[in-house]
């Protein structure tokens, strides 16, 4: 395993050293473990650590939703995978978000809350988060008066995928944009590209909740490869920008519960605590062999496949163990995190290791 591959090397011997053609089975070795669970059931399916309770939603109902009150006038749906959340209003709902895997239990939890409120249950606002199938696939579900707002980008975005399931919107802004209905307030921002060129900050400042998807996940490890990122500085940069608002709840988009704002702290911790393994593995972990045996056979790709695993797997390791029972599926993605991040600083940062400036 990487932890026992041989120390570091001087740059410009190890250069020297990669020409040669070296027998290396530590190297090929690796690969194998690399790609092989720690442990498998019958089926051959990895199986990993429990989740920890604090990190378990409520139950979805017997149709597969759960709604709730926030605070006031604004409510939440989850199906455990994903969330929304709307606000009612004496002129009729707005929702945030419309993803797909909750579909048509979107209307059903609008109604029921709506009947037991004795307000319009009639969707007449749909802001977009960002143009993503996976949370505003099922947009299409509300027709086609429904003012539907998001950042000018989304519509751009939205344009090309030319989705019916995602209608363009009608309303767009750049900056700040301020939805007032019914007397219930949004308070919608940009700042700036994150997990997508799009993504938009969305604050009820009545109810002190603040709606971010795919930036923050309460109770959880980021998903695989730091949320499939589109820029992986901004996206880390926006989880402290989300923690500059004076929210006490929030809706992130993903997975079974609310956060509260030691979720947010405890997942910048995290992040600094993979950043800091993963420049340590950087360092740490030697390149020669890769350079000796997959040079010798001409296979770039092969070199950097086998060296940015084994620096991934040597960070994320201590991180995982950190983090488990503490964040639920540290096991799972923190060793693709660390793959992500790893590449984030080579190619952003410009720490290099061994594919800096050649001595």
């Amino acid at each position: 395993m990487p932890a026992n591959l041989p120390s570091p090397t001087g740059r410009r011997g190890f250069l020297k050293g990669a020409a040669g053609a070296l027998a290396v089975p530590a190297a090929a070795s690796l690969v194998g473990a690399l790609a092989q669970p720690a442990r498998a059931d019958d089926n051959g399916l990895p199986d990993f650590a429990p989740i920890p309770a604090a990190s378990v939603g409520p139950t979805p109902n017997a149709d597969g939703y759960y709604v709730g009150r926030i605070a006031g006038n604004l409510y939440w749906v989850t199906d455990s995978y994903y969330q929304s959340m709307f606000l009612t209003t004496t002129r009729g709902v707005v929702l945030v978000d419309a993803p797909p895997t909750i579909g048509h239990n979107l209307l059903r939890a609008i109604d029921d809350v709506t009947r037991a409120n004795g307000r319009p249950g009639k969707v007449t606002h749909l802001v977009y988060s960002h143009s993503h199938a996976d949370h505003i696939g099922a947009a299409g579900l509300f027709g086609t008066d429904v003012i539907r707002v998001s950042h000018a980008a989304t519509a751009g975005l939205l344009a090309r995928a030319a989705d019916p399931n995602r209608p363009q919107p009608t309303v767009t802004f750049r900056d700040k944009y301020q939805l007032k209905v019914g007397g219930e307030t949004l308070q919608l921002a940009y700042h700036g590209p994150n997990h997508s060129p799009d993504n938009i900050f969305v604050y009820a400042p009545e109810y002190a909740t603040l709606m971010l998807v795919d930036v923050l996940y309460p109770g959880w490890v980021p998903f695989k490869n730091l949320a499939v990122s589109q820029d992986i500085p901004d996206w880390i940069k926006a989880q402290s920008i989300a923690m500059d608002y004076p929210w006490q709840t929030f809706v992130g988009g993903h997975l079974g519960r609310l956060g509260v704002r030691a979720d947010g702290t405890l997942q910048i911790q995290y992040m600094n605590d993979l950043e800091a393994s993963t420049r340590s593995a950087i360092d740490s972990v030697d390149p020669s062999p890769y350079f000796a045996k997959y040079g010798a056979q001409g296979n770039s790709w092969a070199i950097f496949r086998t060296f940015l695993d084994a620096v991934a797997e040597t960070a994320a390791a201590p991180v995982a163990a950190k983090y488990a029972g503490v964040l639920a599926a540290a096991d799972v993605f923190t060793k693709d995190n660390a793959w992500t991040l790893l590449e984030s600083l080579r190619i952003d940062a410009g720490v290099l290791g061994p594919f800096g400036v050649r001595p």
